[in-house]
Formats: structure tokens, sequence, C-alpha cells
């Protein structure tokens, strides 16, 4: 996750199209990947998209997201999850992927909030939601607490203003929603400018970190 920097947050109904957008993903150049657990048999598609991670894209790391309770977090890392985020902080979740090895990113907005997720074994935090706690919390955050690695969702855009923004700021990656997955790229399955507007961004993530 620090290494590939931008991780896709990404759920949709349809399996075909999920594995039409992580090949595009990894092909551009993404290397961790988190699938919402929002829909009806989200779990189904799943475990789905794991074998087929496992068998055609060796290199991408998939995780899942919208992790709300420790019976859920097990399930999906029965399916073969590695790793498991959640909007919340809830110490039962942190049992369950400790036990497993698993890394588990709880969401977190405040300072004591993150330090209690850092004594439950946490090594990245979720900062949430990104669009109203803004890249000025994450830089007061990390001066008195330098050694902790934040993920931020929400509020993060596709463009070099906005990964300077919070880069500068400090984060170790930033999640990447809908304004990334553009619906009429979806819709025509257009997966090909998906890949080129991953790869933009990519190349924009690398120039960052120079």
């Amino acid at each position: 996750m620090e290494r590939t920097g931008l991780v896709p947050v990404f759920y949709h109904a349809d399996a075909d199209v999920c594995r039409g957008v992580l090949e595009a993903c990894y092909r551009g150049g993404i290397r961790a990947f988190e699938f919402t657990n929002r829909g009806d048999f989200a779990h189904e598609t799943f475990g789905q998209l794991v074998r087929h991670v496992r068998q055609s894209l060796p290199e991408m790391a998939i995780g899942v997201g919208t992790v709300m309770e420790p019976g859920t977090a097990s399930l999906y890392m029965q399916l073969g999850a590695d790793f498991v985020i959640s909007p919340v902080l809830n110490a039962d979740i942190f049992k369950v992927c400790n036990r497993r090895k698993v890394l588990h990113v709880p969401g977190c907005a405040t300072l004591s909030e993150i330090s209690q997720a850092e004594e439950y074994g946490a090594d990245v935090v979720k900062v949430f939601p990104g669009d109203v706690l803004k890249p000025a919390f994450v830089k007061a955050l990390k001066a008195p607490m330098p050694w902790t690695n934040v993920m931020v969702t929400g509020g993060v855009e596709p463009t070099r203003e906005s990964l300077e923004a919070w880069f500068g700021a400090g984060v170790t990656a930033v999640g990447l929603g809908s304004q990334l997955f553009r619906k009429e790229w979806l819709q025509t399955r257009s997966f090909d400018l998906l890949e080129e507007k991953v790869r933009e961004v990519v190349e924009i993530f690398n120039g960052l970190r120079r």
C-alpha cells in the first residue's frame, strides 16, 4: 500500500465489469485494490475476483472495504482478502484480523481514535471522511504523531493538485473512488479509457515520490 500509494475503491454488482476494472487498473500500474462491501451478494462477487487476481494478476493485493463488524471481516478473509478496511474503529475487527495476520485499516477522525487504533495494532489508519477533514488535518496529525501511516478516502481527486495536497500533507496512500471510475466508461465497458486515466494518475504519483 505504501509502495503503490493509490488504492482504487470500487464496487459493481456485475462481476465481469469488476474484472474489467481490475485488469485496467493493473495494466495502468495499480497494485492494491479495495472492493467495497455494499451490494447484495457482494461477497460472492469478491470471491470470483480473488480467484481471477490469483490466476491472472499476481502482483495485485485485493482487499475489502466498508467492513463494520468482525463477522464480515472473517467472511472476506475466508474468501482471500489481503486486507480489511473499515470506515469506523471497532476493536473486535482487530481481533479476527490480527489472529490471521491480515492488515486491518480502521476509519478514524480524531487523534484519540488514531492513537487507540495503533494500540490495537494498526499499521495504517484510514482518515475518513477526507472531504471533511482536509489535508490540514493530516499535516496537524503528523506533527505530534510522525510515525502514523495514513490512508485517506473521500475528497481525493485524480488530479495533480489534489494528490500534491494530500501527499504533501504526509499521507501514505489515498483511496480513489467515483471520480476515477466514470459511469459512462462502466456503462460502455470502455476499460481502455480507464486504463489511460489510471496510468496518468500513477505517473503523477510517481512524480511526487521522486
